[in-house]
């Protein structure tokens, strides 16, 4: 018990309560949701664990000092006094954010500043060296949060952001972050034993985070690096046995998952990094007009997408290309759940069709909807019988 310690895994708006539910099936113990995070306890294996099997998260952090700030030389002082030559050498490099909600400390790259001064002085106190500042590849990445007069120091253990799989080399414009699209995936309830289609799928990504829930295959193999693998306590037989016991959980997958895109280059690039991801056997990516296509056979199919929103795509017709979503589910879609998400909420009026669900979600910092429309067998079959 004595290896546990306390992480925080931090996700977007609305998702965390999936992300509770990963942390459970996980492993983790004292799971406990927040506003944007969730907090939980766990060993170093479990550390690498959740870096590498999340879905949901963006960050895992290790706090390691939490303490009260009223003025600036509380900060200073406190962060002083943490022992950091424990995490790191007086040779190495660091790089400190901050997010700040206080009276005194407005300002999030002043107050990184402040902290790397304190951290710096200690060590130029004690041994006459102090380790650099290096943004892009430090060897310990330090996370300052203030809420008003409670400020938490932490280790920030995945280092670039957990949404960055690895996979995607190739993007078209405005491409959709892989947690917003994995939680999308989770969130509308596809569980992987139905057919799968993204209709308007630009570079993959809702594609591939769908195969990767489908087969159970752990969303971060492909990342090139974790922040912890710079630090003095890595330990590379631990994380590859983590690695090898994820791996042994993925599951088969008994269908399809579709995707068309109506762009020629957007259908390249996609198919770029689906096999950038090793997931070509289970993904079939055509180059489609979505508003021209009907729904193949009458077996379950769901459906996940983000379409153009108009920020997007100038010269688009709003009014018309919403409408001709309604009219392509409505008449070419039977027995399909279709999920979209949408940051133009005056669209969904055109679509025509009456949600079954409407859910607030954030598409980096604009508020959207994230809407199901079911469509029925009946529609095609009443059609037939005229």
């Amino acid at each position: 018990m004595d290896n546990n310690f306390k992480m925080v895994a931090k996700t977007l708006f609305g998702f965390e309560d999936i992300l509770a539910k990963e942390l459970t099936q996980l492993g983790a113990m004292q799971v406990e949701k927040g506003v944007r995070n969730v907090s939980f306890v766990g060993d170093k294996g479990f550390m690498y664990k959740a870096n590498i099997g999340l879905r949901t998260a963006i960050k895992i952090l290790k706090p390691i000092k939490s303490f009260r700030v009223t003025r600036e030389i509380d900060l200073y002082k406190n962060v002083k006094d943490i022992k950091w030559e424990d995490y790191l050498k007086p040779t190495g490099s660091l790089a400190v954010d901050a997010t700040v909600n206080h009276s005194i400390f407005t300002h999030s790259q002043y107050t990184a500043l402040k902290t790397k001064d304190a951290i710096v002085d200690r060590f130029r106190e004690q041994n006459g060296q102090r380790p650099n500042v290096d943004l892009r590849f430090p060897d310990l990445k330090i996370n300052v949060h203030i809420d008003r007069q409670r400020c938490t120091i932490s280790l920030d253990t995945s280092g670039e952001s957990l949404h960055r799989r690895g996979y995607k080399t190739a993007t078209n414009i405005a491409p959709i972050n892989e947690v917003l699209a994995a939680g999308l995936i989770m969130m509308s309830g596809w569980d992987g034993q139905s057919d799968f289609m993204d209709p308007m799928c630009g570079s993959g990504t809702i594609l591939a985070e769908a195969a990767m829930i489908a087969c159970n295959i752990p969303p971060n193999l492909m990342r090139k690096e974790f922040a912890f693998e710079r630090w003095e306590d890595w330990d590379v037989d631990l994380f590859e046995t983590i690695e090898e016991s994820l791996l042994k959980k993925a599951r088969d997958f008994h269908h399809k998952i579709i995707g068309y895109d109506k762009s020629p280059s957007a259908v390249r690039k996609a198919k770029e990094n689906i096999k950038n991801a090793h997931l070509e056997e289970f993904i079939h990516i055509q180059h489609e007009d979505f508003f021209k296509t009907q729904k193949a056979g009458d077996a379950k199919l769901h459906m996940v997408f983000n379409p153009p929103y108009g920020e997007r795509l100038e010269n688009l017709n709003i009014e018309e290309f919403y409408g001709n979503i309604g009219t392509t589910l409505k008449h070419g879609y039977p027995n399909t759940d279709a999920w979209l998400v949408t940051s133009n909420l005056e669209a969904l009026k055109y679509i025509g069709l009456r949600p079954s669900r409407k859910i607030k979600v954030f598409n980096a910092k604009l508020e959207s909807r994230f809407v199901k429309y079911e469509m029925y067998e009946g529609s095609r079959k009443a059609k037939k019988r005229d």
